[in-house]
């Protein structure tokens, strides 16, 4: 594993961040690590860094402590509000931080043309907006081809074609063999491009799996919305009569366990039937769910 915790715990005082707190993150991983504010999502990811010391448990990145030397040889980082000198142009800022890890100044265009901005490169930082600035810090995040990202909030000031290509370059990270580790608040973002989700509440973990376990899990019910042909809406409702009609379409919930028995009944309606779509819980719904279990 790239990244293992077990039991791990942190406190301040008679205050409890983290509390037995055990996950893992593979090479090729993309996991979500998903909380309120004050859930303790900081706090493990600066945990994981080595930026400060945890209490109990153990932590180990690509086999070493967090925060030697030869776990911070593999482990970049992206925090949420990224800030760089304003004097100096985006090409200048990378020269510096390919300086900080051995490498190349040479690299610095390449990587800036990763993140899309090799059109920006000779312009002031001071002169980028939000997006630009974290697309910066992104571009940082990728020298030295890193085994494990920790992200937080990566996308935030971003416009929508940039999140769509920032997830297209953890995915091509992620098919390369590095494990990333994100913190996000855009539920809707995350849900289909990650592979495993984990949730914090409180300090405690108090669910981790992928989307469809978590679904399982939770036990929300799926909702059918069902469109019946021209002419055949009274016979669709006499059919179901426990659905709600808004604007002509009939719309069912039930339980996880009941989803198929209700699909057969929709089926046998046939021809009457013009479409159905099946909406299951979303990443929001679950996230909901554990977090109001936990107290939250």
């Amino acid at each position: 594993m790239t990244l293992t915790l077990n039991s791990l715990t942190k406190t301040y005082g008679a205050q409890v961040v983290l509390r037995e707190v055990s996950l893992a993150v593979a090479a090729g991983e993309r996991v979500a690590l998903l909380g309120h504010n004050g859930a303790g999502k900081s706090t493990l990811m600066k945990i994981i860094l080595g930026l400060i010391p945890f209490d109990k448990g153990t932590l180990q990145v690509m086999g070493s402590a967090a925060g030697s030397a030869a776990a911070r040889r593999h482990v970049a980082y992206l925090p949420e509000n990224a800030a760089f000198h304003p004097a100096l142009t985006g090409v200048e800022q990378m020269h510096h931080y390919l300086a900080l890890r051995g490498e190349k100044a040479s690299l610095a265009m390449g990587l800036l043309d990763r993140v899309g901005l090799a059109s920006a490169a000779n312009r002031r930082i001071g002169t980028y907006s939000k997006g630009m600035r974290q697309r910066v810090g992104l571009a940082q995040t990728l020298i030295g081809a890193p085994k494990l990202l920790v992200l937080d909030e990566p996308t935030s000031g971003l416009d929508p074609v940039s999140r769509r290509d920032f997830y297209k370059l953890l995915d091509g990270l992620a098919a390369d063999g590095a494990a990333i580790l994100l913190s996000s608040h855009a539920l809707t973002e995350v849900e289909a491009r990650t592979d495993r989700i984990v949730i914090l509440s409180g300090g405690v973990l108090v669910a981790q799996g992928t989307l469809s376990s978590l679904r399982h899990s939770a036990d929300l019910p799926v909702t059918l919305h069902i469109t019946p042909h021209l002419g055949a809406e009274v016979a669709v409702a006499l059919a179901l009569p426990e659905a709600r009609s808004v604007a002509g379409i009939l719309t069912l919930n039930c339980a996880q366990g009941d989803k198929l028995r209700l699909l057969a009944r929709v089926c046998d309606l046939g021809a009457k039937v013009a479409d159905i779509d099946v909406q299951p819980p979303s990443l929001e719904d679950i996230y909901s769910h554990f977090s109001k279990r936990a107290g939250q």
